[in-house]
């Protein structure tokens, strides 16, 4: 089998998803086309040496629908011979289009892909691509559709959790997140954005709050609540006889933003390094990805992290650092306990509490932060993964070269 090898990761700031937020104006083909072009023009890449491009998009339709990555492809220059499509697999695409890639190469099929992902949720708003789950009965009489900010709840109501224990850990992101964009740990990726007459509209994430105190968070109400008592909170119960209630404890506060964002992973073989000079920075190993129960669709990061370490050989202690996506506070947090794995090794640089969650691309964008934060502290081995809705999870381990 051929190794896959990470040769770059780039990505644009993270934009405040709303229609005050920088990136609000610049349309997703234009904000995929960015990335694209500066993968390509850092490195002087003859496109015709990349054989597919995949890019996550979670709410596929409207001015994300078409096929978006080929047009951006053609927007940015890669001529007319680069193919290109996009996936959704809810939160993990943006990493499962890198992985599709890998897997490409490790067959011997192609010799070098794009990964990636974009989503512009300030002009395509989560939810608004419909969906059986949210609209046919006939489907969710066969099953409980568990909303992610009650499973959420409902999975920090099993842990035993505080309010206190998610504001505490979503203080933690924001603090973490801003230290590394003060210090510039993210600059080696960061591409900023430009409008349509050249002008720099972005080149810093928008959405860390840096002054988020306690106090502050403590203040915020409960996000779900009112969700629950639709009938959420009744279904879970029915499955969780052993609680007397479901604590709605996450907030705005604790929960991912909502940020415009794209992000591109150029992945090749040795012969692509050594046909263009490029050097490899890290060897993609294993991935993974599993279904498990859409009520807890939250909790699919620890299955699928034990489903690769068993078909890897190696054990929690082997890895370095740790990129868990931060949904909610609840995520990382059971996580780490499960598996029992220190703080310390997990989300150094804060998440998506404090940086935000671009759906699309989050997977990608996590992928190229733990990159660069190996490389920055000189060490081997790391992990990211990412739950996604319906009870999904996606795990991928990469070593440095």
């Amino acid at each position: 089998m051929n190794e896959a090898f990470l040769y770059d990761a780039v990505r644009t700031p993270r934009g405040k998803g709303r229609d005050t937020g920088a990136l609000h104006d610049i349309t997703p083909v234009a904000l995929a086309a960015q990335v694209l072009r500066a993968l390509r023009e850092r490195h002087a890449l003859d496109p015709a040496l990349i054989e597919e491009v995949g890019l996550g998009i979670v709410m596929p339709l409207g001015e994300q629908g078409s096929d978006l990555p080929r047009i951006a492809l053609l927007a940015a220059g890669y001529g007319d011979s680069v193919p290109g499509y996009q996936l959704n697999r809810f939160c993990v695409s943006g990493l499962d289009t890198v992985n599709q890639a890998a897997a490409a190469i490790m067959a011997g099929q192609i010799d070098a892909a794009v990964g990636g992902g974009i989503e512009s949720m300030s002009r395509v708003a989560i939810g608004s691509d419909g969906g059986a789950i949210y609209t046919d009965p006939s489907i969710t009489r066969q099953f409980a559709y568990m909303p992610n900010g009650v499973a959420a709840d409902l999975i920090a109501t099993l842990e035993g959790l505080t309010r206190r224990d998610v504001d505490a850990y979503a203080m933690e992101s924001q603090m973490r997140a801003a230290h590394a964009s003060a210090q510039g740990y993210f600059d080696r990726s960061l591409v900023p954005v430009q409008n349509v007459i050249g002008e720099t509209v972005l080149a810093r994430d928008e959405a860390v709050r840096p002054a988020t105190s306690m106090d502050d968070l403590a203040k915020l109400a409960p996000a779900f609540a009112a969700l629950g008592k639709q009938g959420f909170d009744a279904i879970a119960l029915q499955s969780y006889p052993e609680l007397e209630r479901i604590e709605h404890l996450h907030t705005g506060g604790s929960s991912s933003a909502i940020v415009d964002g794209a992000a591109a992973v150029l992945v090749g073989s040795k012969a692509f390094g050594e046909r263009t000079g490029l050097k490899p920075r890290a060897r993609i190993r294993y991935f993974a990805s599993i279904g498990s129960d859409p009520n807890m669709n939250l909790g699919g990061p620890v299955p699928v992290t034990r489903k690769l370490l068993a078909r890897s050989g190696l054990g929690i202690a082997d890895i370095d650092l740790f990129e868990v996506n931060e949904a909610f506070s609840v995520v990382p947090l059971a996580y780490m306990r499960a598996l029992d794995i220190d703080h310390a090794k997990v989300n150094v640089n804060g998440g998506a509490i404090a940086l935000g969650h671009p759906l699309g691309a989050t997977g990608a964008m996590l992928l190229g932060t733990l990159l660069d934060e190996l490389e920055r502290r000189g060490l081997h081995r790391g992990l990211v993964t990412l739950c996604a809705a319906a009870g999904q999870a996606t795990a991928t381990l990469i070593e440095r070269v």
